[in-house]
């Protein structure tokens, strides 16, 4: 069954839609200024504290120092961290030195290439993407037949969740944007959302 993650929560409301819903993950935007979902790491930890224990809760990290990613996986506020900058295998190593957290590392998907370097990723798993959190889909015939388990997200919502599950089957889906209203989440689109998974699944 394709799990689900709902990303970029950053109000205590928020963390009721989810609850209700019952996706797989829930991400936390992290120290991103530049993201109108950023939360710093106290309200990261106030939000996970409310989510449901089924919930598994994610860090959203942008070139974030590792001793910061780190601190918060082994305090448990997270259960994985999901990397966003141009973290490399050094500091995915660094990382495992200093957590047994899951690691998710993100990938921009324009070219072959792109592919390559998510095939050799230390990360325990990866997410595809078209970059730059835009909320736009990018075209899925460059990630066909990819061998390792991954997180496909951009622009996904309810009205294209079952073509892509249908052509992709990947490992977890990502919503952010395809399920918000005038910038801020929308409990009927994440309900609906996470009903086409389940129905498909």
């Amino acid at each position: 069954m394709t799990k689900i993650k709902i990303c970029g929560l950053s109000r205590r409301c928020d963390i009721g839609f989810v609850n209700r819903c019952g996706p797989d993950y829930a991400g936390f935007v992290v120290n991103v200024p530049k993201s109108r979902r950023s939360v710093t790491p106290e309200e990261a930890r106030a939000l996970s504290a409310l989510l449901s224990p089924d919930i598994i809760p994610v860090g959203v990290f942008v070139n974030e120092r590792a001793e910061v990613v780190a601190s918060m996986l082994n305090d448990g506020i997270i259960f994985a961290a999901q990397l966003h900058g141009s973290e490399d295998e050094d500091y995915i190593g660094d990382l495992r030195r200093r957590t047994g957290g899951i690691l998710i590392q993100a990938f921009s998907v324009a070219s072959p290439s792109d592919m390559e370097r998510a095939a050799a990723s230390p990360a325990d798993y990866v997410l595809l993407d078209s970059g730059g959190g835009t909320g736009r889909t990018f075209d899925w015939r460059q990630i066909k037949g990819f061998k390792r388990p991954y997180f496909l997200a951009g622009g996904l919502g309810a009205d294209n969740l079952p073509a892509a599950l249908a052509e992709l089957r990947p490992f977890a889906v990502d919503m952010s944007s395809g399920v918000e209203t005038g910038g801020v989440k929308d409990p009927a689109k994440i309900e609906a959302a996470v009903a086409a998974v389940r129905r498909y699944s």
